[in-house]
């Protein structure tokens, strides 16, 4: 079943289909974390409905966003998503797994690349009987190191990679990111309230930076009260 969802941003719509998944705020979280210079060029890895290319055409107006799907249903989802907002000269759905995008896209022409992807790794789950779930939430089409690897093929040098991902799987992403010379350059910890462990964190690596890493404050969901936190509120535009 479908719906059509205000996303709050620019008045533009999201096309999802609750059955499989809905955006959240990981994704919200991610598009903000990535900013990026006015008119990039910018790939969006594992886009699902297309909820991050709409939050970064409003929040820095790139020039162009790379939309990559693998999910067929999914990606039909992100082409009426795109329609719904007239975005078409801007953000383009590209139905492929992220092994292939970099041929594609073309490799080294983008400034940024930005992803969600999914968190568990293959292997590390028990599959639930929906595929489009699974697909987004386990290594089930390409692993960690697969959107790693199309993210340095992707960009320019000195281009900007962002991720966002579990604690967990933190020497993992650092690991791959330092092997395909994406340098770590900023880490930021997303704790659900104040006090509690991170269950998220963001990173931004540079391709061929210099190795130095800055941790950026952390960032709590939630405020004592159980409502979304200022900083929250403020990457929600409310």
């Amino acid at each position: 079943m479908e719906r059509i969802d205000d996303t709050g941003f620019s008045g533009y719509k999201v096309v999802q289909n609750p059955e499989w998944f809905c955006y959240g705020v990981d994704a919200v979280l991610i598009a903000d974390f990535a900013k990026m210079k006015k008119g990039a060029k910018a790939a969006d890895l594992g886009t699902g409905t297309g909820i991050i290319p709409l939050i970064l055409k409003h929040k820095y107006d790139p020039a162009l966003v790379y939309a990559v799907e693998v999910q067929p249903e999914v990606a039909a989802l992100a082409e009426k998503t795109v329609k719904v907002n007239g975005l078409q000269e801007c953000i383009r759905v590209i139905g492929a797994n992220v092994k292939d995008a970099a041929g594609i896209i073309g490799e080294g022409s983008l400034d940024a690349v930005v992803t969600n992807p999914p968190y568990v790794a293959k292997g590390g789950g028990i599959p639930g009987e929906d595929p489009v779930k699974n697909t987004a939430r386990q290594e089930t089409e390409g692993t960690l190191e697969d959107f790693v690897r199309c993210a340095a093929a992707l960009l320019k040098e000195r281009g900007d990679f962002y991720m966002i991902h579990r604690p967990a799987r933190l020497a993992d992403v650092v690991e791959a990111c330092r092997k395909h010379r994406l340098e770590p350059k900023e880490l930021q910890f997303i704790q659900p309230r104040e006090g509690k462990a991170p269950n998220i964190f963001m990173i931004h690596c540079v391709k061929y930076g210099g190795p130095e890493l800055r941790f950026l404050d952390p960032v709590c969901v939630y405020d004592g009260k159980g409502n979304y936190s200022p900083e929250i509120l403020r990457i929600y535009e409310r």
